[in-house]
């Protein structure tokens, strides 16, 4: 008997049903979609990711390849076309349409790869290893999926990773020890579990469901990794309730001027007062009324001001941060290195320029921002180093280990304008939950500081202890705690990134040129 008819007589640990019917399976993916977005913010239902994982990933079992290209299609524009919502407020449904059937792609391509890996790696691995093998390289090119989607083209679009519907939770405590990536890898794997026990022969339920129950308690059981605490630093937040958004109607100086009235209410003496990304408008250092704000803050508070302000020149302009002290002006600056794409510049803008012309919305992009790749990420103040992320930056895996790792940044701060999504959006408390993620990963302490809210400081542990409501002025003021310590997370993470979905394409591709070779051998 040959090897392979071996195999073939080992199979009884699994069914092998029929693929579920198509029409079945967009249902099924429409609804998985939808369920996912409901474990993002801002309802937050977290444990409904490996429901809704669950659901996409059953459905894709035993799919042809079409199918689950138009499956993964589907799922991913409900999901996109809901968590997304957001960006219609102001500029209605044409870059939501645009954005969200773009990132649906990558969700149809993704499915492909799932399928692709259930088709091959069933047939090729012995029974007794699929419950190992099958969910690791399920998960592997989910990961592979997100990573690509996360990066590519222009910096890619990292909004929908499953890791951020863990910030804050037991489960989201893992994110410290493997990175966003790395969580993102274990959701998949125990959902890719649960459905490899779903399909085995109900015999065996009993010994299904505790295999299940003991990955889900060890998914939720690791603890953070602990992280030395060091001195405390005061910091200080003001939350202007600006409208500074891209279409809003006001007058040069009124965004400096609504975040200094507010700034009244800071009291005492602070290590540093951080002011939201365009708080300063445009080159606030050359405007004397800005000049005199900016002493006024620092010097009343006794503390250099971190504030946000588009800089340069008709030749180059810049998303700044800047560092002002008073009686000393700007002491450091930071560019912002990964400007957004269609929103701070626009690519390929020969290609594109033509088509938003038709659809009328290129006068909101006539110029790109400038990038500064040596602009370095981080201030150094006179007891503690702050790692600055402005705005989307935040959701940058390198930058994010970069002012940790080269620049020993020991706490971070967000300054962010959140105005452009209009009052109530989900889009403020979805960043707000990535920065909380970001302050579990890196163990540091975080303030993400906005225009409009939602504002909040957290400890290296992700817990909120200050938080602002949207559109309302208002400030934060906490001792903050410093650390230096080196997650694993940070460490490893940027391996993390490339090297599962790597080895889980790999597997894939292999099991498919082994399947192929088999194929030959028995014609």
């Amino acid at each position: 008997m040959s090897a392979t008819a071996a195999r073939a007589r080992q199979r009884p640990t699994f069914r092998r049903d029929k693929p579920v019917p198509l029409w079945m399976a967009l249902t099924v993916g429409a609804m998985s979609g939808a369920l996912l977005t409901t474990a993002f913010q801002p309802l937050g239902w977290w444990p409904l990711v490996l429901v809704a994982t669950v659901g996409e990933l059953w459905i894709l079992r035993g799919q042809r390849l079409r199918s689950a290209f138009l499956i993964g299609l589907v799922t991913g524009i409900v999901f996109w076309f809901i968590h997304i919502f957001w960006i219609t407020v102001y500029l209605g449904p044409v870059p939501l349409i645009a954005l969200g059937l773009f990132m649906a792609l990558w969700r149809g391509a993704g499915a492909v790869l799932i399928a692709l890996a259930y088709s091959k790696l069933e047939a090729w691995i012995a029974p007794k290893w699929q419950l190992v093998v099958l969910p690791l390289t399920v998960a592997a090119t989910m990961v592979a999926r997100e990573t690509l989607s996360s990066g590519w083209p222009w910096g890619g679009f990292a909004w929908g990773r499953l890791s951020y519907t863990q910030a804050g939770t037991i489960v989201g405590d893992a994110v410290s020890w493997v990175g966003a990536s790395g969580l993102s890898f274990l959701i998949m794997a125990v959902a890719a579990l649960l459905v490899q026990l779903i399909v085995r022969r109900r015999g065996e339920a009993r010994r299904s469901i505790t295999v299940g129950a003991v990955a889900i308690v060890a998914l939720v059981a690791i603890p953070g990794y602990p992280v030395q605490l060091n001195d405390t630093v005061r910091v200080g937040a003001v939350q202007g309730a600006s409208e500074a958004g891209l279409l809003a109607e006001y007058e040069p100086g009124d965004i400096i001027r609504e975040h200094h009235d507010a700034s009244q209410l800071l009291e005492g003496d602070y290590d540093v007062v951080v002011l939201p990304e365009n708080a300063g408008e445009v080159n606030p250092q050359e405007n004397p009324e800005s000049r005199w704000i900016m002493d006024e803050i620092s010097s009343r508070t006794n503390a250099p001001i971190v504030i946000g302000a588009v800089t340069g020149d008709s030749d180059e302009m810049y998303n700044s941060a800047l560092v002002w002290e008073a009686g000393v002006g700007e002491s450091q600056i930071y560019h912002k290195r990964h400007p957004v794409p269609f929103a701070e510049y626009l690519p390929e803008r020969e290609f594109f320029k033509p088509i938003l012309e038709s659809l009328g919305f290129y006068h909101l992009i006539p110029r790109d921002y400038s990038i500064d790749p040596d602009s370095a990420n981080a201030f150094a103040f006179d007891n503690f180093v702050a790692g600055v992320a402005i705005c989307f930056d935040i959701k940058d895996d390198r930058l994010m280990r970069e002012m940790v790792m080269e620049h020993d940044a020991s706490i971070v701060l967000a300054p962010t304008n959140n105005a452009d999504f209009g009052e109530g959006s989900a889009e403020n408390v979805q960043q707000l939950a990535i920065a909380q993620l970001r302050a579990q990963e890196l163990g540091r302490s975080t303030v993400n500081i906005s225009t409009v809210g939602t504002s909040a400081m957290m400890l290296p542990d992700g817990t909120m202890v200050e938080r602002l409501p949207q559109y309302e002025p208002g400030v934060m003021s906490y001792d903050l705690p410093t650390s230096s310590t080196i997650t694993p997370a940070m460490r490893f993470g940027g391996i993390i990134d490339w090297i599962v979905p790597l080895l889980g394409l790999g597997l894939v591709l292999t099991s498919t040129v082994r399947k192929l070779q088999i194929g030959k051998r028995s014609a």
